[in-house]
């Protein structure tokens, strides 16, 4: 078994000495060198890692360790400010995938050095270690003064092996919060249809205010990527997201998820509990299947939303909060407001603004884009390895009417990956997208729905496929095949363009 050594450099920065960084005592060589001075100290690899502004000071202290290990690299991480949590795990959690990479589990064994870095560093090694993100050993350094006493030797692994301990909760309410605050930091809504144009225009005027948003659209349409554009691109985008599913939950255990609990509130609360509303403190929170909820929780969440304050499950305690509220639903809360089993109040609280995601039959011409992108997916699990997807499967993708959405169609592109080696034909589409014929009523009655007349009626994605060809078609035409010039007329991007063109059989030597 290789081993690996992972540690931050000790070597400083350029300019002012940190407020952590205390003077180093005469003759203290550093934690990392009297690390690798040990006899047990002998790694295959080192990764020392630094900010731009210690680069420099940290090339002396690479040269050393070169001297210990075969393999000695300088990782530059691009964080600013090494006492922010939420850039260094933004930084740390790639980091660990790209090593997880390199440096496979079942050929290295790796170890942490807490000893270096700014105190925040630190803490966010014994994070990702005991919440298994990073599988490794934590090592600390004793400094000399106190070796051997009351230290016999000078360095000692950190194990934090009180029972249950990758259980306590605010360990695991940080991962969730770290975790959250790092996936809104790439957000992106893909499409480049009328109808995702508008999405994001509407998005970005809601995340300017701090108005409470309610998402509207089909199930699997993205309503939660929206939310987390909207916070992203909020003042509050510094702060935390959470996101809680409303529908998943009982009444009693979804009281305790919101609201938190006391211990001693009912069987079972061994201990006090934090609600998402107080992780989303300074923040925001996501409440997704808004509809699911009953009239008793309806009732506790209207209060917290007009006194923006809350009491935990079994509690005495107010506690004040900051919370921006975005909610979601695929129901129909105005019918359901109509029929009494949504209070109107919580509703007109809900909806300071309406936002409704499209559904995928609806932005036809973003089809190839999502592909593409789930396509990267694919070649990412598959170590490189793409898939090409022929000009009739494209077309038969097109007609599908995705009942499940943009989630569906994820879901068929990731099937791509497992069974499928170098292109995607119709025969490797699901059933109902290969053979459309099958989606038919029974009784013999054409499913584009024959009316009395005898006029058939083309489904909606056909139609757009049709005046998209048709369009294409003409564009290049007036334009002499120049695709270019073409693709500047239809107001698309040129790849897009092209991806149309092969998706339709259109060719640009046919149209000059």
């Amino acid at each position: 078994m290789n081993r690996l050594l992972l540690t931050w450099s000790d070597a400083g920065t350029l300019g002012p000495a940190p407020a952590h960084q205390g003077r180093r005592p005469e003759g203290d060589r550093g934690p990392v060198l009297r690390l690798l001075d040990q006899e047990e100290s002998r790694y295959d690899a080192i990764v020392v890692l630094t900010i731009p502004a210690g680069e420099a000071p940290s090339q002396a202290l690479v040269e050393r360790a070169r001297a210990r290990a075969p393999r000695v690299e300088l990782r530059v991480v691009d964080v600013d400010d090494p006492s922010d949590h939420a850039k260094l795990f933004r930084a740390l959690g790639k980091l660990s995938a790209q090593l997880k990479r390199a440096f496979p589990q079942a050929a290295w064994a790796t170890d942490v050095l807490l000893s270096a870095g700014t105190p925040q560093a630190q803490t966010l090694w014994v994070i990702l270690v005991q919440a298994g993100i990073l599988p490794a050993r934590m090592l600390q350094v004793i400094p000399a003064a106190f070796v051997p006493h009351p230290h016999p030797r000078p360095v000692r692994e950190v194990r934090l092996d009180i029972e249950g301990f990758p259980e306590i909760r605010a360990l695991r309410e940080e991962v969730v919060r770290l975790r959250a605050e790092a996936r809104t930091r790439d957000v992106v809504l893909v499409g480049e249809s009328e109808p995702m144009r508008l999405l994001r225009a509407r998005i970005a005027r809601v995340a300017a205010t701090d108005v409470p948003v309610l998402i509207v659209g089909e199930t699997g349409t993205g309503k939660e990527l929206a939310a987390r554009a909207i916070h992203e691109h909020s003042p509050r985008g510094r702060g935390p997201f959470i996101a809680e599913n409303c529908g998943v939950f009982a009444e009693g255990v979804l009281a305790s998820e919101l609201f938190g609990h006391e211990a001693g509130a009912f069987t079972g609360a061994a201990g006090r509990r934090r609600g998402v509303f107080e992780q989303a403190h300074g923040g925001t929170l996501f409440l997704d299947e808004i509809g699911e909820l009953s009239p008793r929780v309806q009732a506790s969440l209207l209060r917290v939303l007009q006194d923006g304050t809350l009491r935990r499950v079994g509690g005495e305690a107010t506690i004040e909060l900051d919370v921006r509220v975005l909610a979601a639903t695929h129901r129909d809360l105005g019918a359901m407001v109509e029929q009494g089993t949504f209070r109107e109040d919580l509703y007109y609280r809900l909806r300071g603004a309406i936002i409704e995601v499209p559904p995928l039959r609806a932005r036809g011409g973003d089809i190839e884009i999502l592909i593409d992108v789930f396509l990267d997916e694919v070649r990412a699990r598959r170590k490189g390895r793409g898939l090409e997807v022929t000009r009739e499967a494209l077309r038969r993708l097109h007609q599908h009417p995705w009942p499940g959405n943009v989630r569906e169609l994820r879901a068929e592109v990731l099937r791509w990956g497992v069974f499928c080696d170098h292109a995607v034909d119709v025969g490797d589409l699901a059933p109902e997208i290969a053979e459309p014929a099958a989606r038919r009523p029974a009784g013999g009655a054409d499913a584009r729905g024959a009316e009395a007349g005898g006029e058939d009626v083309a489904p909606l994605a056909e139609a757009v496929a049709s005046a998209e060809r048709a369009a294409i078609g003409r564009a290049l035409r007036v334009h002499r095949g120049n695709i270019s010039r073409a693709a500047r007329a239809l107001a698309i991007d040129r790849n897009t363009l092209k991806r149309k063109m092969a998706a339709y059989g259109v060719r640009g030597d046919e149209a000059a």
